[in-house]
């Protein structure tokens, strides 16, 4: 039996202290990823120091079928649960945010197809998945446009063809994926999604995000001329599926919880070696002194913390999954504004832990953990751009709201001009 003074290594306190995980066989579900995360993780603070985009790491995961994880087996995928997903989305956070957040339109895209059932569109994408391609999402447009009306990305029929004509922002990923899914507005107004091809002709992806954070997402402005699409590429808005106001939120916050574990694993490291020390501090050791550790102590149990509320989230929308898959879709249906109260009820809580924990954590090193080429600022910055994603402050009046007078949140999440 080990003793209170035995000492452990980092795999190990990982493993026995990040909680139990999320189902027998993930330890072999992720052992092939784990090292190229670690690889990942070590150059993330050059990459984002330096603006060097994640390409060559985003085509590393794809090859070894991340993108491809919960596609049915049928398909070549993997087909894990979501409370495996999310295990996976929270250690890839810790690598690299940035790498996960580029991936959440492809995971989200594969989401949607798992809700199809069998039909020849899901059959179609599952099939490019499970080959290890991946998709985007454009999305978004800026400018004045009014809220909840008409698109100004356009699905234009000409001769039996159809051509999408427009500019998105806010296209995360699109950079690094092979395709692409837009939102544009078709002749009667209605909101079609359609599935592009990165390379086809037509497509301009540029690189000019410019938030102090997650600086290397490709989040930035994506243009579409006049490019063709296949009629069978093609679906209504309105098809998406029902728990996709939950998932995206959620896929939020496991990143910012992986965000808050590389936090702690870095700050425990660097008081670990530091050797200088205080005069006034209170122990000849940084790593002996009480006060520096209860700071670590803390910094980590905020990380447990988020963790651990993602963790029982996806459980959560696992079971709400189950219900469609298992025929139930009226029981379904209403799981789902559910999910959205129950990601409400956390996602400011894990915003407030993650960066209180970012901030903390500076507490227990010194100055000269902020220079710049540690880079430890970015896990601060690149939480609080993530966090600023669907903006949590509206969320608690919606939780009170259903707690109060069983007010269900709204159906859709939309931005605009009144």
């Amino acid at each position: 039996m080990l003793s209170t003074t035995s000492e452990l290594s980092t795999d190990q306190l990982d493993t026995r202290t990040w909680g139990c995980p999320p189902s027998p066989r993930y330890a072999s579900l992720v052992e092939k990823i784990r090292p190229v995360l670690a690889d990942i993780k070590k150059g993330a603070a050059e990459r984002d120091s330096n603006r060097i985009l994640p390409s060559p790491q985003i085509n590393e995961l794809k090859a070894l079928g991340f993108g491809a994880i919960r596609v049915p087996v049928d398909y070549g995928g993997s087909a894990v649960t979501l409370p495996e997903f999310f295990a996976m989305i929270i250690e890839l956070g810790e690598a690299d945010s940035n790498i996960a957040q580029a991936l959440r339109g492809h995971f989200a895209f594969v989401e949607d197809l798992l809700s199809f059932g069998a039909t020849p569109f899901a059959d179609r994408w599952l099939t490019i998945a499970g080959r290890n391609e991946t998709a985007s999402n454009a999305m978004a447009e800026i400018g004045p446009g009014a809220m909840q009306k008409s698109l100004l990305t356009k699905l234009i029929e000409q001769d039996g063809n159809f051509f999408v004509t427009g500019s998105k922002y806010y296209s995360t990923g699109a950079m690094y994926a092979d395709w692409i899914e837009v939102n544009a507005a078709d002749a009667t107004d209605d909101a079609v999604l359609a599935m592009i091809n990165r390379h086809a002709e037509g497509v301009e992806i540029i690189d000019d995000w410019d938030g102090f954070g997650q600086k290397l997402t490709a989040s930035g402005t994506a243009h579409f001329r006049n490019v063709l699409v296949a009629e069978n590429d093609l679906r209504k808005h309105s098809t998406r599926f029902g728990h996709s106001l939950p998932y995206f939120q959620l896929y939020h916050l496991a990143t910012l919880a992986g965000i808050a574990r590389g936090i702690a694993n870095d700050t425990a490291e660097f008081v670990a070696k530091r050797t200088r020390v205080y005069s006034h501090g209170a122990a000849s050791k940084s790593s002996h002194d009480p006060q520096l550790l209860q700071v670590v102590g803390a910094v980590r149990g905020m990380a447990y913390s988020a963790g651990a509320l993602v963790m029982r989230l996806a459980e959560s929308m696992e079971n709400a999954v189950n219900l469609l898959r298992d025929g139930d879709k009226d029981a379904y249906d209403r799981a789902c504004p559910l999910l959205e109260i129950e990601t409400s009820q956390i996602q400011s809580v894990v915003i407030d832990l993650v960066l209180n924990a970012a901030t903390q954590a500076f507490d227990a090193m010194s100055a000269s953990s902020t220079k710049q080429g540690l880079g430890l600022d970015r896990y601060w910055r690149n939480a609080r751009t993530i966090a600023s994603h669907n903006p949590h402050i509206y969320k608690q009046r919606i939780v009170g709201e259903f707690a109060v007078n069983g007010t269900l949140p709204p159906a859709r999440w939309t931005v605009g001009a009144v």
